[in-house]
């Protein structure tokens, strides 16, 4: 479990400030998942960045689901 997310998630202080990237390029976790979020498909985003792999988004959804595991986070309820 969570293999893809420890061989494809690079987090390097001189890179983006640290935050988490695919595979030592500049394109970070989040980038990646903010399309997704924002409804595009796993292959709109493939197409977006030719160099990442499909083993590479669910890397970041892996790596996502890794950081909030068993953590609460604030949610306001939305306005009706």
């Amino acid at each position: 479990m969570y293999q893809w997310a420890t061989k494809r998630i690079t987090i390097d202080p001189a890179r983006m400030g640290g935050l988490p990237c695919i595979r030592d390029t500049r394109l970070t976790v989040t980038a990646v998942l903010g399309q997704l979020a924002a409804g595009r498909s796993v292959e709109e985003v493939l197409d977006d960045y030719p160099y990442l792999e499909p083993a590479d988004v669910l890397a970041a959804l892996e790596y996502a689901a890794l950081a909030v595991q068993e953590r609460e986070l604030p949610i306001t309820p939305s306005a009706a």
